[in-house]
């Protein structure tokens, strides 16, 4: 019998206001095989968000003795507040055979890209910049100021598309959502995934 696709990252960057933590939470719910890596952060939580639940809050003083520990796949700073990923954490899912997603920025997207974690990185921007601009405004957490300043990033963030495997416009979520779920299916039956499935058909594989 021919063996299943291998798990594999992945990876969702958007500038800020793009999205990628609602198609994020959405993609969770719907597809079973698909864990969410929890990252580690500087920053306070924002509204309700819980410790444990939608990041790990750590204090610098803890975070960088994690990162000594060599426990991070990857770490940024992201406005003065430093993320970072568990790379423990992500190899017990994929060795169980999970995938796992995350939301993560350009800098921590390129780090992985260096690592041998297998990966599928998708990049997600709403239709415009303008729309882009508000979305930001109606989400109504930043100064315009704040606003202006993210938007600048967002700028230079659009840099590193070409970087990504696939590219997702968030107009409408539910569409967004379905766009990465049909990236993920389509990754999960690339050939290189699998290990001889020729052979496995034949039934002429050999134990080592």
């Amino acid at each position: 019998m021919i063996s299943p696709s291998k798990s594999f990252l992945i990876i969702l960057s958007a500038p800020s206001g793009g999205g990628k933590s609602s198609i994020l939470t959405e993609l969770i719910k719907t597809n079973p095989r698909v864990d969410y890596s929890i990252s580690y952060t500087t920053r306070a939580p924002r509204g309700e968000e819980q410790n444990g639940i939608h990041y790990h809050f750590v204090t610098e003083d803890e975070f960088f003795a994690r990162k000594e520990q060599g426990d991070f796949l990857e770490t940024a700073n992201v406005f003065g507040r430093w993320y970072g990923t568990s790379i423990s954490y992500i190899r017990s899912r994929l060795d169980l055979g999970r995938h796992v997603a995350m939301d993560i920025d350009v800098q921590g997207a390129a780090q992985i890209t260096h690592t041998d974690v297998p990966r599928v990185k998708i990049f997600i921007i709403p239709p415009s910049m303008q729309i882009l601009r508000e979305r930001l405004i109606k989400r109504g957490t930043d100064s315009m100021q704040e606003i202006e300043k993210r938007l600048r990033i967002a700028h230079e963030e659009l840099k590193d598309i070409p970087d990504y495997d696939y590219l997702v416009i968030n107009d409408d979520l539910h569409i967004a959502v379905q766009d990465v779920q049909n990236i993920i299916a389509a990754e999960e039956h690339r050939v290189s995934r699998y290990h001889s499935p020729a052979q496995e058909f034949l039934g002429e594989t050999h134990d080592d």
